[in-house]
Order: C-alpha cells, then sequence, then structure tokens
C-alpha cells in the first residue's frame, strides 16, 4: 500500500482512531495539528461498504468536517455520498471552518439489494 496523505500514519493521525473507550472516530487527512501535506485538486480519501439497500429509504452521513486555516480560500473540502461510485449527495466547507454535517443525506428507496455506499472527502475549487 503506497505510504499518501492518507495513509502515512494508519491508527495513529489518521484511519481509524479510538479516542476513547469503546469510540472511534475515521480521520481522512489528520487529526494532528499542524502536519501537512502536499494535495492536488480533486485528490480525495473514502470509506465505502457494500450493502443491501432493500427496504432503505435513506443513507445518511454524520460528520464533522475540519479544514486546516492555512487551505488556500480558492479551495475547499467537499464531503459527499456516493452509491456505486455516483456521486448523490455532497456539501463543502471553506478553509479554517468546522462544519457538523447532520443533513447530508442520499434518496435510496428506488433501490434493492446490494450496493456499495461511499463517503468521500475530496479537495475542490471553492
Amino acid at each position: 500500500m503506497e505510504l499518501d496523505a492518507f495513509r502515512s500514519r494508519l491508527g495513529e493521525g489518521q484511519g481509524r482512531i479510538e479516542t476513547s473507550t469503546g469510540e472511534a472516530s475515521f480521520v481522512l487527512g489528520e487529526l494532528e495539528p499542524g502536519r501537512l501535506f502536499d494535495l492536488q485538486l480533486g485528490d480525495y480519501a473514502e470509506v465505502a461498504q457494500t450493502t443491501d439497500l432493500t427496504g432503505v429509504t435513506l443513507v445518511r452521513a454524520r460528520c464533522t468536517l475540519v479544514v486546516p486555516a492555512g487551505l488556500p480560500t480558492s479551495l475547499a473540502w467537499e464531503a459527499s455520498i456516493l452509491i456505486d461510485g455516483l456521486k448523490v449527495a455532497s456539501t463543502t466547507c471553506g478553509a479554517g471552518r468546522a462544519r457538523e454535517l447532520t443533513d447530508l443525506a442520499a434518496n435510496v428507496s428506488k433501490l434493492a439489494g446490494d450496493h456499495e455506499v461511499a463517503i468521500r472527502l475530496t479537495l475542490v475549487v471553492a
């Protein structure tokens, strides 16, 4: 596995990290302030899982985006939900902001059977 900006410190400041007993966070980027990486427009990290969507109406993502203040104002982070590789819901957050997402949702009521559901964090133009 290539050690890139999203995988160079898995388990320490990136990836799945236990934040307290019985609780974990999934960090796409870096938990420790001040650790910088050279990212390019379109770079992304995602978490994906195949799941049965039969009888499911909505797929929701609940997360907090924390965007470094040093990000150029022309760029932003986009959080999105993808179903089978297609973006079905998204929102952005600009430099120096923190945003708790409680309303990012995708309507999957017309789908049945197994589908790949992903949450993706992408560097985009603001």
